[in-house]
């Protein structure tokens, strides 16, 4: 990674190669459009509504006080590694009757982030279930609140019954180098698993992933 991680640049560099679509998923109020905002090189576009009080009966709002506005469609930013690589990162809609919107969103991404709170890990299964049953590969990230219990990793990964292989790691959505080194993480992981388990990501020129 280079220093134009930071660019402003609306517009690709002519060197990039390759564009893959990842998808920055997780339960409701979990960090996701916060995780997209940070990393974004480029304005990020949001769909954020006010939430309302028929909301607020459905939504669960439990240690989320300061919770205002939720996403209703999606998140999108833009994040070039390097010369020849650039992430397209689309934060979905952690509610339950959006499920089928980001189920929709799955198609051309190589795989996923999620996104999990340690105040609420059960509700992380759900989301975990939609990505393997749509064959997504995907790391976990942990998103740190000032009043989450900590947990060991290996608690964690026992608690979510997580595969050894898949990537879990803690970030804090609002800090650039931690969601970083999240995201990277979950690219390395591509990275080991054979084209097979792939998809293609659309904008790809050689329909996979390589080493940039």
């Amino acid at each position: 990674m280079d220093s134009a991680l930071a660019s402003d640049d609306v517009y690709l560099r002519p060197s990039v190669q390759t564009a893959v679509k990842l998808l920055i998923v997780g339960h409701f109020a979990v960090g996701k459009t916060t995780f997209v905002g940070t990393l974004s090189e480029i304005r990020p576009l949001r769909t954020e509504e006010v939430m309302t009080e028929a909301g607020a009966l459905v939504d669960d709002l439990a240690g989320m006080r300061d919770k205002t506005t939720t996403t209703v469609a999606l998140d999108f930013g833009r994040l070039t590694l390097n010369d020849r690589l650039v992430l397209y990162l689309f934060g979905t809609p952690g509610q339950q009757r959006f499920t089928r919107l980001w189920q929709d969103m799955t198609q051309g991404a190589l795989g996923a982030l999620v996104l999990a709170d340690t105040r609420r890990l059960s509700q992380s299964f759900e989301v975990m279930g939609v990505l393997e049953e749509h064959g997504l590969p995907y790391a976990v990230a942990l998103n740190q609140f000032h009043d989450a219990p900590a947990y060991e990793l290996d608690e964690v990964r026992e608690a979510l019954d997580l595969l050894p292989e898949t990537p879990l790691v803690r970030c804090d959505a609002r800090d650039r180098v931690s969601s970083t080194r999240a995201l990277i993480r979950l690219v390395e992981y591509l990275l080991t698993l054979p084209p097979s388990r792939l998809r293609q990501s659309e904008g790809t020129p050689d329909g996979h992933l390589e080493h940039a």
